[in-house]
């Protein structure tokens, strides 16, 4: 897997120099807690004034903004499920979260793409279950792109836990799925 890196990395997605970082956001994209507050914060003022020419966003899919005040270029925010609300869609919506954020950087030739367990904070998805469909569906979605048009995907985590589940999610993806 010479020519896409995929990797586990704890810390704060608000400070990493990438082409896109992904925000697990709330349906308005006005901003919220978690790593949505975070970013919002990051990002200054301007980032909400450009959401709100969105119209808020569906469960599952995603939409780019500028990055204005973070070191990432872009926002692409995604709608995350909340678990035991989604009429038992929940992990198929949080699945298109994770490719749906992937295809909308590489429909914008972005090379570089850092994305947090979505729904795993106050949307209640057990962590576990964030891991491994978010891994599943960033390799699946990779593979329906041409080979390397992007170079990079980093699961940022917040926790040791989260680490941990993120990189034995990794474990049998050796990255042959992709040539």
């Amino acid at each position: 897997m010479s020519g896409i890196v995929l990797e586990v990395k704890q810390g704060d997605i608000t400070e990493l120099a990438v082409d896109a970082i992904v925000n697990a956001a709330n349906s308005t994209l006005l901003g919220g807690g978690g790593v949505d507050g975070a970013i919002h914060r990051a990002a200054g003022p301007q980032l909400v004034e450009f959401c709100r020419t969105l119209n808020g966003c569906s469960v599952g899919e995603a939409k780019i903004t500028p990055g204005f005040d973070l070191p990432a270029r872009y926002v692409i925010h995604t709608v995350g499920p909340i678990y035991g609300e989604e009429g038992g869609r929940e992990d198929e919506l949080l699945y298109s979260c994770y490719r749906n954020s992937i295809l909308l950087a590489h429909q914008n030739r972005l090379k570089t793409i850092a994305i947090p367990a979505i729904s795993a904070g106050a949307y209640g998805f057990p962590l576990e279950d964030v891991a491994s469909i978010g891994i599943r569906a960033a390799f699946e979605a990779l593979k329906d792109i041409p080979y390397g048009a992007i170079e990079k995907v980093i699961f940022v985590t917040f926790s040791n836990e989260a680490t941990e589940l993120f990189d034995a999610s990794m474990v049998g993806f050796t990255g042959d799925e992709l040539d």
